[in-house]
């Protein structure tokens, strides 16, 4: 089961499949070789009893598998393998399916025992581009019963994004605020992904919100936010309009998701969303996070599916930050060299106004929102740019990743694995001292040369393998992340 909510469940199944002038027994054995792999690895799969020789056996696998519920498929080569009726199976099957072939096991069987699984992926990966199929596989697809049931394990991410986004529907109130172009890409890759796109004005919002004012459910809403602030609750009387808001998006959601099973938002939050409805949103969208319903800022449509993908390679909450600021000489010298093996250049602060989920915080006050404070209400009492979650980010591993389309319509991502470091930020907002191998060079060459914004997703794991896996899956060309030292970019000097 997975953690968070609003994300599918992957039930996995195994098919083995055989060559007519192969034993079939010998790939049902390997099959059931890799079945019990899996249990001992705490992976649950669905064994389907059918082993494929034919078309006519690849109809009555379908048939059990999807009796069975499963929803992501391996199909096993324990010996050569139909191509044929493999790549159907993967055809009409339409949901992810990973393939992977037997090694084999020993030099004193390789008469009656030898499968040639190992030539048979050649032909079905032929076979696979034929057909316009795409399949999950492994980076060196073929194995002993427990290599594969690590590979599964590793397909579990993958298929799990997979689904997710292809019963994913993802809602936007904008428009986007002026200078944050940056944050405007084109939608029409987002259908390609399975996705779908409902845009809103900003007046639909503040319409739903107005219609929740008296709400019965406002006072539990407030309560369950003051539970979770605790001592942190230092502005409880902004809380019941965050409370109105809350219920306005979670509603907005239900009514909203129509045929798709799982919704994320990219929302406006900001110049007139404060003199609008009164507060700054950021608190609920740390709420919605934890849920498992990322909400980025500032209309950042593609930074709000960065987040969904990373939250379903991860099945852990995840944040959305501005790569933001240098971290300062005096604090690297002080806090970091000698420490930790990073250069200043391999560091920098992920900041944004209160948008990460409590759970990612070493602790986590409501304040106000400093910078629009000083533009909407110079000298007086905070009021309308009330309603952010501030604190450190707890010190983790993470991964820093961006899917986005380009100007002329092209997906492109970056992945770059590094941490948070146990540091105090000595700053505002909800902040952390990043660090990454060699950040100074990537920043350049892929951030700024392959025109990124500003906005990156949080994975708090390294998940780069996965989530790389998931781009390929889902044929994305162009995938930047931090090359080594000595290791250039095709645009970098090499003699700067």
């Amino acid at each position: 089961m997975n953690n968070l909510g609003n994300m599918p469940e992957v039930k996995l199944g195994i098919c083995a499949v055989s060559r007519d002038c192969f034993p079939m027994s010998l790939s049902e054995g390997r099959r059931k070789e890799v079945v019990k792999a899996c249990k001992a690895a705490g992976i649950d799969i669905y064994e389907c009893p059918v082993t494929v020789e034919s078309e006519s056996d690849m109809l009555k696998a379908l048939d059990d598998i999807k009796a069975n519920d499963v929803n992501a498929l391996v199909v096993y080569l324990g010996n050569f393998g139909p191509e044929s009726a493999e790549t159907l199976l993967a055809k009409r099957f339409s949901l992810p399916v990973m393939f992977a072939a037997a090694s084999e096991e020993t030099g004193g069987n390789l008469i009656d025992g030898r499968g040639d699984a190992f030539c048979g992926m050649l032909n079905a990966s032929y076979n696979l581009a034929l057909r316009g199929v795409k399949a999950y596989i492994p980076e060196y697809p073929v194995g002993t019963a427990d290599e594969v049931a690590s590979m599964i394990k590793d397909f579990i991410p993958v298929a799990r994004t997979i689904l997710g986004l292809n019963s994913l529907k993802i809602i936007s109130f904008g428009p986007r605020p002026q200078d944050f172009l940056a944050c405007n890409a084109p939608i029409a890759r987002l259908y390609d992904l399975g996705a779908e796109i409902e845009e809103n004005s900003e007046l639909d919002l503040f319409a739903a919100y107005n219609a929740h004012k008296d709400d019965s459910r406002i006072q539990s809403v407030i309560d369950d936010m003051a539970k979770e602030l605790g001592e942190g609750n230092k502005m409880s009387g902004i809380l019941p309009r965050l409370a109105q808001y809350e219920l306005t998006l979670t509603d907005w959601a239900e009514a909203h998701k129509g045929e798709r099973k799982y919704v994320i938002f990219a929302n406006k939050c900001w110049p007139s969303f404060q003199t609008q409805f009164g507060f700054v949103p950021c608190y609920v969208n740390s709420r919605l996070a934890a849920r498992g319903i990322p909400v980025s800022c500032e209309v950042d449509i593609y930074g709000a599916v960065s987040e969904y993908i990373g939250q379903c390679v991860s099945d852990d909450v995840v944040t959305l930050l501005d790569i933001n600021n240098t971290v300062p000489s005096d604090t690297y010298n002080n806090d970091i060299k000698g420490k930790f093996d990073y250069k200043l250049t391999d560091t920098f602060m992920g900041f944004h106004c209160g948008n990460t989920a409590s759970c990612k915080l070493t602790s986590h006050t409501m304040k106000y929102q400093l910078i629009m404070h000083r533009g909407l209400e110079p000298d007086k009492e905070p009021d309308i740019t009330r309603g952010t979650l501030e604190g450190d980010i707890i010190p983790s591993e993470i991964t820093l990743f961006r899917l986005q389309s380009t100007a002329d319509a092209t997906l492109s991502a970056y992945i770059a694995e590094g941490e948070v470091l146990p540091v105090p930020t000595r700053s505002f907002g909800g902040i952390g001292i990043i660090a990454i191998k060699e950040m100074g060079r990537f920043y350049r060459y892929v951030l700024i040369e392959k025109h990124y914004p500003h906005h990156g997703a949080i994975v708090f794991s390294h998940s780069g393998k996965a989530l790389f896996n998931v781009l390929r899956y889902l044929g994305v060309k162009d995938i930047g992340f931090n090359r080594p030292a000595g290791n250039f970019y095709p645009e970098e000097n090499p003699f700067a």
